[in-house]
């Protein structure tokens, strides 16, 4: 099962039973909860089970409120049924989670050998820690991403297809994903602040209002041109990658 979700193939959306569904999610809970552990042990250890029970918590909010969204999508654009969606995203999610449960061991052994919270150097202890682990979220993220594209280049009628199915599935949940880790903060534990599973008013504000307002105090009031030129700039980057993915078909004269 393991070896199944860390190299998923087409073969894996054939069997969308709730049985095989479950055992996906049940696999994926037990390893966020493992890394979720090591997470928010730093700050304490009740702040580690805090946070062993919000990983799976946030993963599911996800699904479950974008399930409906998701389904639509994977079957307008590329034909795949409600529960070979949720089947192909959960199993992408899996494999993001097995690749941080394999490293919670180091991440547990990061947080025993740092500066405690209490520590005179918890301010920058807990800048780099924080660091760290978007880092590792962000390399396995990318490669539940790449599984997923791996599932969908097999099952979809194109490469192109399957792309566009995977940004749209990516960007439905993405923003929603963004706005429940705003509301299920703290996840890493800001040494100034009392552990508790939940800030005061966890429904005040939002995500992305917080990135504007810290995108304007950086920029001086100009988040606006500063969101510009960043999309800008990744559609720059994005268009020879995409063209090498895509090639246009060469026209054979006659």
């Amino acid at each position: 099962m393991i070896r199944r979700l860390l190299q998923p193939t087409a073969d894996l959306l054939d069997d969308p039973s709730p049985g095989n569904i479950a055992r996906t999610a049940g696999l994926a809970a037990v390893a966020l909860a493992a890394y979720g552990f090591t997470t928010g042990f730093w700050r304490s250890p009740v702040m580690g089970c805090y946070v062993a029970l919000k990983m799976p918590l946030l993963v599911a909010c996800t699904l479950g409120c974008n399930g409906i969204l998701n389904g639509l999508l994977g079957l307008l654009l590329g034909g795949i049924s409600f529960r070979q969606s949720l089947l192909a995203l959960l199993s992408a999610f899996a494999s993001t989670a097995l690749i941080l449960g394999s490293l919670a061991p180091v991440t547990l052994m990061l947080a025993l050998n740092a500066p405690p919270p209490d520590s005179p150097d918890a301010r920058s202890a807990h800048a780099g820690y924080l660091l760290f682990h978007v880092l590792l979220i962000a390399i396995a993220g990318i490669a539940g991403t790449l599984s997923l594209h791996r599932i969908l280049l097999q099952r979809c009628n194109s490469p192109a297809i399957a792309m566009a199915t995977m940004i749209a599935w990516l960007a439905g949940n993405g923003f929603l994903g963004a706005q429940f880790s705003w509301i299920l903060r703290p996840f890493f534990g800001t040494p100034t602040i009392e552990v508790a599973f939940l800030r005061d008013h966890p429904m005040r504000g939002s995500f992305y209002e917080s990135v504007w307002s810290r995108l304007n105090s950086i920029t001086g009031g100009n988040a606006t041109l500063a969101t510009f030129s960043l999309i800008l700039g990744l559609a720059v980057i994005a268009l020879p990658v995409l063209r090498t993915l895509y090639p246009r078909p060469r026209t054979v004269p006659t």
